[in-house]
């Protein structure tokens, strides 16, 4: 028996690799689904199932390129209704994978079709767990991303309960749990890094299993401080329950080199917007008038997901050399599938063909201090607002980059903002959106309050919001 746990840390996502006997089931795949095939291929193995734990809202799952190209059967838990052919398990139905066996516990309370995996290995015993997002480690399940459902988030939490405790607290203490996201997931409200521990573990430090947790007390905890989802989530979960367009089809059109003439004319017929996905020292120092900037080499998927409203958007970008397929991937796999191509020849060759650029001024930490010190600054600290009330620079207003297309309004064109995160990826997001909406007097802090703070700059813990200047 061979179990591998797939992470990819931008989506803070788990795809698991099981294998025994020469047989393959592949939990929760991401879209692009030609690794996966390859691994089973390089294993003299075959594909048998594609196990999905529910329909997943912040990320387009690979299950139905992977059947189609694999020959392996979907597989839901109870009370799925997918629109593709796929198999519905009843709770407690066992499958056959070579020498072990995969028991589909349904787990209803994140979502309402929501299963978990358990695999009993070689000899008969129960080996782990495939929690997908009923169980994290540290955490669980939000309780309010199902599609289409009449039930309220606490009716859901209270079927959280019931799921836990029922079907996953009662297994031995040595099972191994594989959850479907770590850290920095949506998903969750207190993940922790680690992407694995065994349930004994769990039992002890995970606050939504104590065993003398009432259900009132579990519902109350799970629902508090629960933030709006991002716009996307939905959007993904209709997706991966209706079906979608092929990964190869989204490749083969989204990966065309355009001239600088082609670009310009797809960008000023409105036919598409301009993503710079470059590094963001490249993109201050020069960039195509009403780009936004999201760096490919950070929480790229997720801030598209959350920034770009649409998903049928068309999309022109410009990209370092030979990443232009990971571009395209990465859009794709939150749904984004209108990539129509990018800038030959990046950035040169705008500025060959005797094209505009723009730039961003850009300065140190400590060289904002000092005139902070000095003088009255207009500030933004795009940090999440949990951030901002745990410390914050005195007198600096809070607006999060999250929600910066709805509270645009509240900024004056007239003014010179000075904006800021924690390290520096989410400012220079917000300064190019800001930018795109002929906002002209931006500058971006380098380094975000991470370096702010070294500089001896007074901040302070949450008193009031400061007012919108």
């Amino acid at each position: 028996m061979k179990i591998e746990q797939i992470y990819t840390g931008c989506l803070a996502e788990a795809a698991y690799y099981i294998e025994s006997n020469g047989e393959v089931a592949i939990i929760d795949p991401l879209r692009e689904v030609a690794p996966y095939i390859d691994k089973a291929k390089e294993n003299g193995a075959t594909i048998k199932y594609v196990l999905e734990t529910h329909f997943h809202a912040d990320f387009v799952s690979g299950h139905i390129d992977l059947a189609k190209q694999s020959g392996a059967e979907i597989v839901y838990g109870p009370t799925a209704e997918p629109n593709f052919k796929a198999h519905v398990a009843k709770d407690g139905e066992v499958l056959d994978l070579g020498n072990v066996k995969i028991k589909v516990l349904h787990t209803p309370g994140h979502t309402m079709e929501s299963s978990t995996f358990l695999l009993t290995d070689e000899e008969g015993v129960d080996h782990a767990i495939f929690t997908g997002d009923t169980l994290f480690i540290g955490d669980v399940g939000r309780p309010d991303l199902a599609v289409k459902t009449d039930l309220s988030r606490e009716d859901l939490a209270s079927h959280l309960f019931d799921s836990l405790r029922n079907k996953l607290m009662p297994l031995a203490d040595s099972v191994i749990v594989y959850p479907g996201h770590g850290a920095g997931s949506a998903c969750g409200k207190n993940m922790s890094k680690e992407t694995t521990d065994t349930l004994g573990n769990q039992k002890k430090s995970n606050y939504a299993l104590r065993a003398d947790m009432t259900r009132e007390e579990f519902i109350k905890e799970v629902t508090a401080g629960l933030v709006d989802p991002p716009q996307y989530f939905p959007k993904n979960a209709v997706m991966n329950k209706m079906g979608y367009e092929s990964i190869d089809s989204v490749l083969q059109k989204g990966i065309v080199s355009l001239d600088p003439k082609q670009f310009r004319d797809l960008v000023e017929r409105n036919e598409a917007i301009i993503l710079d996905t470059r590094a963001s020292s490249a993109f201050l120092k020069a960039h195509i008038p009403g780009s936004i900037w999201i760096g490919i080499d950070n929480n790229f998927a997720p801030w598209v997901g959350a920034l770009i409203t649409d998903l049928q958007q068309p999309i022109v970008f410009v990209a370092d050399s030979d990443r232009e397929q990971e571009v395209v991937t990465r859009l794709a796999r939150v749904g984004y599938d209108n990539a129509l191509g990018f800038l030959e020849n990046g950035i040169e060759s705008w500025k060959s063909a005797g094209f505009e650029t723009e730039s961003i001024q850009s300065i140190g930490a400590h060289d904002f201090v000092g005139m902070y010190d000095t003088e009255f600054l207009n500030v933004l600290d795009v940090r999440k607002t949990s951030e901002y009330e745990s410390q914050h620079i005195e007198g600096v207003v809070n607006f999060p980059l999250d929600h910066i297309n709805k509270n645009m309004n509240q900024l004056d064109r007239s003014v010179k903002y000075y904006v800021h995160c924690q390290g520096g990826f989410r400012s220079v997001i917000a300064a190019s959106i800001l930018k795109s909406r002929r906002f002209d007097y931006i500058v971006n802090i380098e380094g975000g309050f991470n370096e702010i703070k070294k500089s001896c700059v007074k901040v302070t813990k949450y008193k009031e919001p400061a007012t919108m200047l």
